[in-house]
């Protein structure tokens, strides 16, 4: 089952599958969110692009990565007045694409802040490329969109129903904010629309909350349960991003990386402890240490501890041409070097 109007069966038309590359003209591209893991790295691999023209950046700061083709907004979604500024933005710039990247890396103890952002903030932003008549949109999604779920295939595909988190802000305002790209398609059906659900992303320098998780020495898992879970690795989540730009598809694309990893081979190839807690006690556990910035992960996540959400990726790959270059496992190892290696730093610091 398909939400909203966003069209699935593109194969036939003139924007299907491995649709001619964009880069061949020049494009004026926005991003928003560029503080972000994807948007920062994004705009540093759009600066070296030669099929953009120039590049719009729009947050609250400056990202490290511009260069001389960014010419960046001081804009703040939450903010009563973004909508005509946005506009006026992608109207004198001549914006073509626009890369929706405006999300929380983490889950926020700030439930209405992070509900402004990601649903009234994605409506801000679509009303303006509305506006503008856009040529190319671009959201990046989470596979958690579906839900972990003891129903839940083997594999989930684009085609089955977003169902999400009960009592999980951060997974629900995402499935709203797809929701809105559905209708927008709808409503401007000569735009292409894509939308990427990426796998937990992992990698040596990626910070999120799955990283902080794993970066604990003793983990909270689930006891009597190892489920499996899904990655992408960080260098092969920014070329999914950079493909989707580049090729007019249209829908829904999962993003993961070749591979499973159980959560107990996941701590072992990290160099973690876990610590296991019965199901009883694991819900209440996490909402004590939420509630106290002891641990990331909110307890709206704690299904992930015990149940399947493991996407299926080959429609990107026939597709979206995207084939990952490293595995779940790759993903694990490389984030476990790099966790090591921070660790032996700081010891030498605090030795030294």
């Amino acid at each position: 089952m398909t939400m909203g109007g966003q069209n699935d069966n593109h194969s036939g038309t003139a924007h299907g599958k491995l649709a001619a590359s964009r880069a061949a003209r020049p494009e004026v591209t926005a991003v928003s969110g560029v503080n972000s893991f994807l948007g920062r790295n994004l705009v540093g691999l759009l600066e070296e692009d030669e099929g953009v023209e120039r590049l719009i950046a729009l947050d609250i700061a400056r990202p490290r990565t511009a260069g001389a083709k960014t010419r960046f907004y001081q804009v703040d979604l939450t903010s009563p007045a973004v909508a005509s500024r946005l506009t006026e933005i992608l109207n004198a710039e001549g914006v073509s694409t626009f890369v929706h990247l405006a999300f929380p890396t983490n889950p926020s103890h700030a439930t209405p802040w992070a509900h402004e952002l990601q649903s009234v903030g994605t409506m801000h932003v679509l009303n303006a490329c509305l506006e503008r008549r856009v040529t190319k949109f671009v959201l990046g999604s989470s596979t958690l969109v579906y839900g972990a779920l003891p129903s839940n295939p083997n594999f989930i595909d684009e085609h089955q129903q977003a169902q999400g988190l009960v009592g999980c802000d951060f997974v629900m305002d995402r499935i709203d904010a797809e929701r809105q790209v559905d209708r927008f398609a709808a409503s401007l059906p000569e735009c292409a629309v894509t939308t990427l659900r990426f796998a937990h992303i992992l990698g040596p320098t990626v910070d999120n909350y799955i990283a902080r998780w794993l970066s604990r020495r003793f983990v909270i898992t689930a006891l009597g349960f190892d489920p499996l879970l899904q990655f992408v690795h960080e260098a092969d989540a920014l070329a999914a991003l950079k493909l989707a730009i580049d090729r007019d598809v249209r829908g829904r694309y999962n993003v993961v990386s070749g591979g499973v990893l159980p959560v107990s081979m996941l701590l072992k190839l990290a160099g973690r402890a876990k610590l296991p807690l019965p199901s009883s006690l694991l819900r209440a556990a996490l909402k004590l240490l939420w509630a106290t910035h002891l641990v990331e992960p909110p307890p709206g996540l704690e299904p992930c501890l015990r149940f399947l959400c493991v996407a299926d990726g080959e429609r990107a790959r026939q597709e979206l041409g995207f084939v990952p270059t490293f595995t779940a496992r790759d993903a694990a190892l490389d984030f476990g070097g790099a966790l090591r290696l921070r660790q032996a730093r700081l010891l030498h610091e605090v030795g030294g």
